[in-house]
């Protein structure tokens, strides 16, 4: 893993999932290292943001439904993820097939000696196949 928490990440994981100030190696840190699913589509959205915050594009193609995962995610070593907002969830349970979560992730990026900053508000698409919850894809607003 490469970005600001690399290999032997710790402190608080950026996700801000299920109690505020989890530490990332009890947070999204088991879902990165394989040894556990994400129990809902919103855990797996939390922990595909982190991946972006830390750098993990192998995790982001192992979560992302074959149908629609592309041959590389492409991440920006410059763009550094600072913030999530989740707006709101259908669905997406640990009994559901399908979920739907919104949210808004902030980055900010430097550029020419200034730090360019702006959000994705996006609509994700979450199904389950084979006891796993994946990405299938998002609109963005």
């Amino acid at each position: 893993m490469s970005g600001p928490f690399g290999p032997g990440v710790s402190g608080t994981c950026p996700c801000g999932g299920g109690t505020e100030g989890l530490a990332y190696a009890v947070c999204c840190g088991p879902l990165h290292a394989g040894d556990r699913p994400a129990g809902t589509a919103d855990e797996l959205m939390r922990s595909r943001y982190t991946a972006f915050v830390v750098g993990d594009e192998a995790y982001l193609l192992r979560t992302w439904h074959p149908r629609t995962r592309p041959e590389r995610v492409g991440l920006d070593p410059q763009t550094r993820w600072t913030g999530l907002t989740v707006l709101r969830t259908e669905r997406g349970g640990p009994d559901d097939v399908d979920g739907v979560v919104e949210f808004v992730a902030r980055w900010a990026e430097p550029s020419a000696g200034t730090v360019g900053r702006g959000e994705l508000h996006e609509v994700s698409r979450f199904g389950r196949w084979g006891g796993r919850w994946l990405y299938v894809d998002g609109e963005h607003g």
